[in-house]
């Protein structure tokens, strides 16, 4: 009993450590909210907050550092959290972790030029013209997207017909990505009101980062995170009625 015990104290710490660094990857992973609040920041509502972390762009250095602290921060609260669910393991956590690793290789490898802002640049950009980092954040930022998409997807898969918060909420995620994808798409082809759609995803992706590490872990016991090393209070066997000693 001693050991089960001491195991849930570290448990319910290993649950701790991992929801306060995902909290923190979160906030540092929302550096976009303080942009409407700083004059100038954006030139343009057609943009999008990735140009901003454009090599030599204003306080670009800070967004930056943002997205790899948040990064090494989300990768880290996933691992320590660990990939186990309500129902066991949950498929979508490796996708979770690598869209957080993305996310911060797309901050250690910035723009080199402002490709929503700007006709030269992504004229530059689709002749391939641009430094290699430029394309680096290209593709972590697809891949930003996709892995979490497949999270989302596989999540509210997995908990089709449950009646659970999580449930509830990765149904609105997914549903909420089908409405928000055409509307980035639009966005895209038509360079008009980026600043306005992406903040969508932000909302979106960082929801699902926050139910996946407070979703409970076994059998809905925060102290149970799963894995072939967990320890469970012992329980005492049923005993069936027809083997009951009848004293009378």
């Amino acid at each position: 009993m001693h050991r089960a015990d001491g195991s849930d104290e570290l448990t319910h710490a290993r649950l701790d450590i991992a929801r306060a660094l995902g909290l923190a990857g979160v906030v540092a992973y929302n550096w976009w909210v303080v942009v409407p609040f700083v004059p100038g920041l954006m030139p343009s509502p057609n943009g999008f907050f990735s140009d901003l972390e454009a090599t030599g762009g204003r306080d670009a250095t800070w967004m930056q550092h943002c997205d790899v602290a948040a990064g090494i921060l989300l990768v880290t609260a996933f691992v320590v959290r660990g990939a186990a669910g309500r129902d066991g393991y949950r498929p979508e956590w490796k996708w979770m972790v690598a869209f957080a690793a993305a996310g911060g290789v797309g901050g250690a490898f910035p723009y080199a030029c402002a490709e929503g802002l700007s006709a030269t640049c992504r004229t530059l950009e689709w002749h391939l013209e641009l430094p290699f980092h430029h394309y680096v954040h290209v593709v972590a930022g697809i891949a930003e997207f996709v892995f979490l998409t497949v999270a989302v997807l596989i999540a509210h898969r997995r908990t089709t017909g449950h009646d659970t918060r999580e449930a509830h909420a990765y149904r609105w995620l997914w549903h909420g990505l089908l409405v928000a994808y055409p509307l980035l798409g639009l966005a895209y082809l038509t360079d008009r009101l980026g600043t306005v759609i992406e903040p969508v995803f932000f909302v979106i992706f960082s929801t699902m980062v926050v139910v996946q590490l407070f979703e409970p872990s076994g059998d809905g016991r925060p102290g149970d995170i799963g894995g072939p090393l967990r320890l469970r209070r012992p329980e005492a066997p049923a005993v069936p009625a027809g083997s009951r000693r009848n004293d009378g």
